[in-house]
């Protein structure tokens, strides 16, 4: 979950498919100064050098202010930045030398250095007890194995399992990183991560490896197109110097494991290649080639970004790759790329068309800012970020034989005519167009659904429409009818966003919160722009639309059903709508596994640190009954490592400021308890209601909120 806190040359040839004509110069497309950007300035190599090595040589008294523990180190990922000169440097952390999952943050500077803000995908300093685990490592290969659900006949791949600490949930805990190898969606070689418990080998999470479009496949219909190739000697290969010499193998049915294993450069005498059909291997070679190419001008031209790490390097790819392999997908242990050559499912059609070349292309960026855990509602975005900026590539590169739409998969030979669309992702009976409590829960290719149906409607807004010569229909899930922002504007807020705001564990309610701070950034805080990007989320099922700031004409969005007499005066009382209608210190309100919730999914999960601690969440506004006996009502459970009556850390309930209530870590009990705090005292008042909890310094209480009710 994420936590915001105040702290504050090479020769290079282009051809044309089909015949000998070679031309001299680059075709790529220079971005209008009408276009919107991220906000962010265009770094040469050098500066961006500089950058990080300030940023590096920041960390340690990074790290103090942020209040890391000393056994904390800080690793410098990535700086953007602004044309202000504010910078926004993403920093790994380690443990004691041990990677941390879930330890990213971002650190936002001003242009004089002062830190004005971060987000942090685990809140605090991280401490454990030891760091010498009860698990062997071979015991924790063979768990892993044992407890694969991805794959079948899992086997262990690779070298041991790697000790790391895991930090997705709130209390980190010594853990395990397996992979295992086994048969799944992506074919014989598929992968699986499994994260377990160091001291028990409990399952802590488990997710599937390569970032990719499963089950889609691509005809050859790029048609003739121009590439980047490279002369070497009197003959040519596919390396294009231009976009930092990315090069085009023939896999030669390599395992998708090692598709490097029997790889060959495409090369030739001539600089013609591929014959449009899949009769000549250097046709879906020409595909990933261009597809590539267009994806990194893509990113140049509208976001200054130099290839999937902005370091200007290009990742090979590799086409070709397996047998009956209907996928295609990035890997970032090998910083590469590779597509196969389809089944029977869609008549043997290689996986290299404009979409999918993007969409991959944006796993390796997702992965070289944010780096969305592939699990979960962050695995959901993940995936919806690629579907997101393949669907860009397609729009910018203006290829007459795929013109751009919001289909994913249009042209793959599928039996339904495409894989998924973002106007409606529920259309293929699988994904989701509206967020619901169960979505962490849902295959990430699926319920990346929410986060496609969000943008296409921030983009497009509502109504049915034809886009690329296919029907477009944007269906609320509110019933709101609003117009669209447009696509440009919708994809720098969001990647604005996705590099300077989202963290590893970032979920739908906090993309939300993110989306609008880079909207904010761009347009203003009283924009139109903010305001639909808060329509489209609601449109979603993410939260609610913002006030009308008034300075448009968008319809307005329709109002709550009340809920009647003796109805929840609050807001998300359940929490399943996020921190909809809550304010909180830190992430409290969440959907992890690590712990249960009363109801649906979602709780409140406060204290637990096992360390000096402040913590407070509350909602203003709240009509309380001007009849009856009006009560405030909710569920809590109280775990604790402290023992006997003493009270040591506590849980109030305070009302209008005044404390109603006090729990502690002496009401410690199995499972949830109703408790009840009367507010007669309060009849026909509108009042704030704040749970506030307090942990000393030595040992743990967690006390769980949950289905919190006025009535």
């Amino acid at each position: 979950m994420t936590r915001k806190t105040a702290l504050a040359a090479a020769v290079a040839a282009a051809l044309t498919l089909g015949t000998a004509t070679v031309a001299a110069t680059q075709s790529t497309a220079l971005a209008s100064s009408a276009r919107p950007t991220p906000g962010f300035r265009s770094l040469s190599a050098d500066a961006r050098a500089q950058a990080l090595a300030t940023a590096d040589r920041d960390a340690a008294a990074t790290a103090r202010a942020l209040g890391l523990a000393p056994d904390e180190r800080l690793q410098v990922k990535d700086v953007l930045v602004d044309t202000d000169g504010a910078r926004h440097v993403r920093y790994d952390r380690t443990y004691r030398g041990l990677p941390v999952i879930g330890g990213d943050l971002v650190v936002h500077r001003a242009a004089d250095g002062r830190i004005t803000g971060s987000d942090l995908a685990h809140q605090g300093a991280i401490t454990l007890s030891t760091v010498t685990p009860t698990l062997t490592t071979a015991d924790a290969s063979t768990t892993a194995v044992r407890h694969a659900k991805h794959v079948k006949n899992a086997r262990a791949a690779g070298p041991d399992s790697q000790l790391v600490v895991y930090a997705v949930g709130k209390v980190p805990v010594l853990a395990y990183r397996s992979t295992v190898t086994g048969a799944g969606e992506e074919g014989a070689e598929s992968r699986e991560a499994v994260i377990l418990d160091a001291a028990g080998g409990t399952v802590l999470d488990q997710y599937e490896l390569h970032q990719d479009v499963s089950g889609t496949g691509n005809g050859i219909h790029d048609g003739q197109v121009s590439l980047e190739t490279t002369q070497s000697g009197s003959g040519y290969t596919l390396t294009d110097a231009l976009h930092g010499s990315t090069t085009v193998y023939d896999s030669y049915n390599s395992p998708q494991s090692n598709p490097a294993q029997n790889a060959r450069t495409f090369s030739k005498s001539t600089n013609s290649w591929g014959n449009g059909s899949t009769s000549s291997r250097e046709s879906a070679a020409v595909d990933a080639a261009f597809g590539l190419a267009k994806t990194w001008d893509f990113y140049k031209s509208t976001f200054n970004r130099s290839g999937i790490r902005n370091d200007g390097r290009g990742a090979p790819a590799y086409v070709h790759v397996d047998n009956n392999l209907l996928n295609a997908f990035y890997d970032d242990s090998c910083f590469c790329m590779s597509f196969g050559d389809g089944s029977s499912q869609n008549g043997y059609t290689p996986l290299t068309s404009l979409d999918v070349a993007g969409h991959e292309m944006t796993h390796g960026v997702t992965a070289a800012t944010a780096g969305l855990n592939y699990s979960g509602e962050s695995g959901g975005l993940n995936e919806a970020t690629s579907d997101i900026f393949g669907t860009m590539v397609e729009f910018y590169a203006a290829n007459a034989n795929d013109p751009g739409d919001y289909y994913i998969g249009e042209k793959l030979h599928m039996p339904n005519g495409y894989f998924r669309r973002m106007d409606n992702p529920a259309s293929d009976g699988s994904s989701l167009s509206c967020w619901n409590s169960g979505a962490g829960s849902v295959d990430v290719h699926y319920s990346s659904g929410i986060g496609n149906h969000f943008f296409y409607l921030a983009a497009e807004g509502t109504g049915a429409k034809t886009i690329g010569g296919l029907p477009h229909n944007g269906t609320p899930c509110n019933g709101d009818s609003f117009a669209g922002i447009g696509r440009d504007k919708a994809a720098a807020i969001y990647y604005r966003a996705l590099t300077a705001y989202m963290t590893s564990t970032t979920n739908y309610a906090a993309a939300r919160t993110a989306t609008l701070q880079a909207a904010a950034d761009l347009y203003g805080t009283n924009s139109q722009e903010r305001y639909i990007v808060s329509k489209a989320w609601a449109s979603a099922g993410v939260g609610t639309a913002l006030p009308d700031p008034g300075n448009g004409t968008p319809t307005p969005t329709p109002t709550p059903t009340d809920p009647g007499p003796g109805g929840n005066a609050l807001a998300n009382g359940g929490f399943e709508q996020g921190a909809t209608g809550w304010t909180q210190s830190a992430d409290d309100i969440t959907n992890s596994t690590q712990q249960t919730a009363h109801g649906g999914s979602w709780y409140a999960w406060m204290m637990g640190y096992g360390s000096a601690a402040t913590e407070s969440l509350s909602q203003s506004g709240i009509a309380v009954p001007a009849t009856g006996s009006p009560r405030l009502t909710f569920w809590l459970k109280v775990t604790t490592q402290e023992s006997g009556s003493t009270v040591y850390d506590t849980l109030k309930v305070n009302v209008n400021g005044a404390t109603r209530a006090t729990y502690s870590n002496a009401n410690a009990s199995a499972g949830y308890v109703q408790r009840t705090v009367d507010l007669s005292a309060y009849k026909g008042q509108t009042v704030s209601v704040e749970f506030a909890g307090q942990e000393d310094a030595y040992l743990a209480t967690t006390f769980l909120v949950d289905d919190v009710a006025i009535g």
